[in-house]
């Protein structure tokens, strides 16, 4: 049995069942629960890798879009870290939670390697219909490169 169990959140109900899969699977297990922010989704959703401009006289446009939109994704991973706790309470288990931001396989295999983690449980495939056409992409580059077991969770 782990000891220390890491599951990724990304707010798709594959990423809710992984957590309730290892939850119930290894119920003696510590449990950490980590969102990674991709900083290049925040890049692109201010349009200017499209040619968005921006008003340099008074510094405004992308710079400002830039700030709104992270400050709402912050919000936003909290929420769902916040839900994953909620989860994990329902079943009666403390849940330890992380932000982190860059390549998101590149930092759940990171994480697990730093952390003393033993087990991986991840959900199959992200929350967007993009990303789904991938068959995970995520969860397939973690299990390949993963320095510990993994479970992918359908």
């Amino acid at each position: 049995m782990p000891a220390r169990v890491l599951v990724p959140i990304d707010g798709g109900e594959q990423a809710r069942a992984a957590l309730e899969f290892a939850l119930e699977e290894f119920p003696d297990a510590e449990f950490v629960a980590i969102h990674v922010t991709d900083p290049g989704t925040i890049y692109r959703a201010t349009g200017l890798e499209t040619g968005a401009k921006t008003d340099l006289e008074t510094g405004t446009g992308v710079r400002d879009d830039y700030e709104r939109i992270r400050t709402r994704r912050e919000a936003e991973v909290d929420r769902l870290l916040e839900e994953a706790r909620r989860q994990a309470e329902a079943a009666g288990v403390a849940l330890e939670t992380e932000a982190l931001v860059g390549k998101v396989p590149k930092r759940i295999i990171a994480y697990a390697e730093d952390h003393d983690v033993d087990r991986l449980v991840i959900g199959s495939h992200g929350r967007t219909g993009a990303s789904r056409l991938l068959l995970g992409s995520v969860a397939e580059t973690v299990a390949r490169r993963s320095p510990v077991p993994v479970t992918i969770v359908r």
